[in-house]
Parts: structure tokens; sequence; C-alpha cells
């Protein structure tokens, strides 16, 4: 039963605390499985030879069963040819067949229960194993999540205050160049509106001193609307 108590032990052992001491944890999961695999594999050879002792112990019962009614019908034979000597020798060979099945019998019951508790054992030792190699996938996915979450987080704290800090700086800093350039371009518009506006008061003077020039050839006089004081 020492087999046993080894799978047991392999099966009770504190993995959160092997884990902890494992530099890689998935390898550290995957080497706890092959040992369980291993074992388990060790204990179903113990179950096959135990199988096997108790199929031996059965023959053997059997093989004496056959050879005690053979010397029985012997026996019965010789008695018939008035050979009370060779029927005695008979019955003596099949005393001795059923002395070896009433010590056989006793073992192999014992044999068979315990053959028939070792595959008990051996098919729940299975079953752990198949849920430890479900639990197997879960773990290694958490640690991979893990190791995932803690790179992301050492990259976040590798940038730091300062990084974010100077990109608000650097922000701040584009936001005002782009204030300023619109005030300049609003200060620009207002340059070239003011350049029209002189513009358009030349171009008016221009035209009322052609237009009075010309009055003046065909000696028409201007209107008073026109010109509210002629020019002395």
């Amino acid at each position: 039963m020492g087999m046993f108590k080894r799978i047991a032990d392999v099966f009770k052992a504190n993995v959160n605390e092997a884990l902890d001491k494992a530099e890689d944890p998935e390898k550290m999961l995957k080497q706890m499985i092959i040992e369980m695999e291993e074992s388990v594999n060790k204990v179903a050879l113990a179950v096959a030879s135990s199988i096997a002792n108790e199929k031996g112990l059965e023959r053997k019962i059997e093989k004496n069963k056959r050879e005690s009614v053979d010397w029985e019908k012997k026996a019965t034979q010789a008695l018939g040819s008035n050979r009370e000597d060779l029927a005695r020798a008979a019955l003596g060979k099949k005393q001795l067949c059923d002395q070896s099945i009433n010590d056989l019998v006793p073992i192999y019951q014992q044999a068979h229960t315990t053959a028939d508790k070792l595959r008990d054992q051996l098919k729940t030792l299975k079953t752990k194993l198949d849920e430890t190699k479900t639990k197997q996938s879960t773990l290694i996915a958490r640690s991979q999540a893990a190791k995932a979450q803690k790179n992301i987080s050492k990259s976040l704290n590798g940038m730091g205050d300062d990084a974010f800090g100077s990109f608000d700086k650097y922000e701040k800093k584009i936001e005002t160049m782009e204030s300023e350039a619109e005030a300049l371009g609003m200060l620009s518009d207002e340059d070239v509106s003011l350049d029209d506006e002189f513009k358009k008061l030349g171009a008016n003077s221009d035209v009322d001193t052609d237009l009075d020039a010309l009055r003046a050839k065909m000696g028409i006089l201007p209107k008073a609307d026109d010109h509210k004081q002629l020019p002395e």
C-alpha cells in the first residue's frame, strides 16, 4: 500500500507553495503532471500484478478440483477391479487435492478482495489525474494572464508621472501655438479689410474727379446732390 500513499501525497501536495518556489510555474505544473502519470502507471502495474496473482490462484483451485474428481474416478475404477490398494492410493491423492483447495480458497478470496480494492483505487487516481490535467490548463492560462498583466504594469510604472507630465506640457505648448496662430490670422484679416476700405475710397475719388471733368467739358453743371459745394 506504500505506492498508494505516495500517490496520495502527490495529490495532496501544497501546490501553491511549490508554485511560489518555482521559477517557471508552467514548467512546474507540467512536471507535476508527468510525475503523477508515472506514479499512476506504477500503480497500474501493481494492480495488474495483483489481478494476475488472483487469476493464478483461481487456476490452481480449478486444477485441484479437476484432479480431485479424476482421482475419485480412478479409485472407483480400482475398487471395481478388486484393487483396493490402488483405490486407497487414488483416494490419498484426492485428499491432497482437496486439502490444497481448502488452503488456496481463503488466499484466493483475499487476493480477489485486494484486486477489487486496487482496481477501485486506481480508477479514483485516474479520475483525479484527469481533473488535475484540466486544472493544469486553467492554471497555465491564469499564469500567462498574470505574466501579461505584470508586464503591462511594469511598462506603466516605467513611464511614470514624469512621462505623462512631459506629454501634458507639450500638449499645452501646442495649444498655445495654435492660439497664437489663430490670433495672428485674425489680425491679418483685419489689416486686409482696412486696406480694402481705403482702396475703395481712392477709387470713388478718382471716379468723382473724372465725372466732374467730363461735365465741365460738356458744359453741364453738377447737380446739387452730387456736390454740396463746388470748388472755388
